[in-house]
């Protein structure tokens, strides 16, 4: 049974899925009923972050045009873009294996932005049923869920979850922080 995060709630991995080595976040959302005249192309991303909470080099930051870290092992990779989130599950896929992550990447922020939303006048407002989850690659259990439940209706940009080191072992915490802005907002925050 997976463990239900809700906002700002932390938990070890240790804990909830002992010998854990290697997820898979898996990232979903639907589109409320409205017309702006465009798909909703969401994308989610994931920064990787040293111990000073920055971006280690413009190569942490996996998104859909930089699929994996940059470590030997790869140890962080981006399944690719949804351009529209249709059908249901997730909708993007991000891979973690925890044992090859390089030891000066302290943190993990999980976050999905809406591509020109300004442009598209969209916002986190028009979407539903948001989640984050995270699922043993192993197993293929799903070990933790996050659902959005606030109504983000001027916002762009949304950090999802973190996956964060303290004292030797991995843990997550549940964010649900949204900004505006879009990905600049969360590039200006972490670089």
């Amino acid at each position: 049974m997976a463990v239900s995060l809700q906002k700002g709630q932390r938990v070890s991995l240790e804990k909830v899925a002992p010998g854990l080595v290697a997820g898979f976040i898996g990232l979903g959302w639907d589109v409320k009923s409205t017309d702006t005249g465009y798909d909703f192309d969401l994308d989610a991303s994931a920064f990787l972050l040293g111990a000073n909470e920055k971006l280690i080099s413009d190569n942490h930051f996996v998104f859909y045009n930089n699929l994996t870290s940059p470590d030997p092992d790869k140890s962080v990779q981006h399944m690719g873009d949804n351009l529209t989130g249709e059908g249901d599950g997730d909708d993007e896929v991000i891979v973690v294996d925890l044992r090859k992550v390089p030891a000066e990447v302290q943190k993990i922020a999980i976050t999905v932005t809406i591509h020109e939303a300004d442009k598209r006048g969209q916002n986190f407002g028009q979407v539903e049923n948001a989640y984050v989850r995270l699922v043993d690659v192993q197993s293929k259990k799903e070990v933790l869920r996050y659902d959005l439940q606030e109504d983000y209706s001027i916002e762009t940009a949304l950090i999802m979850t973190e996956l964060y080191r303290k004292n030797g072992e991995w843990r997550v915490n549940a964010v649900g922080s949204g900004y505006q802005g879009g990905l600049q907002a969360l590039l200006n925050r972490y670089s």
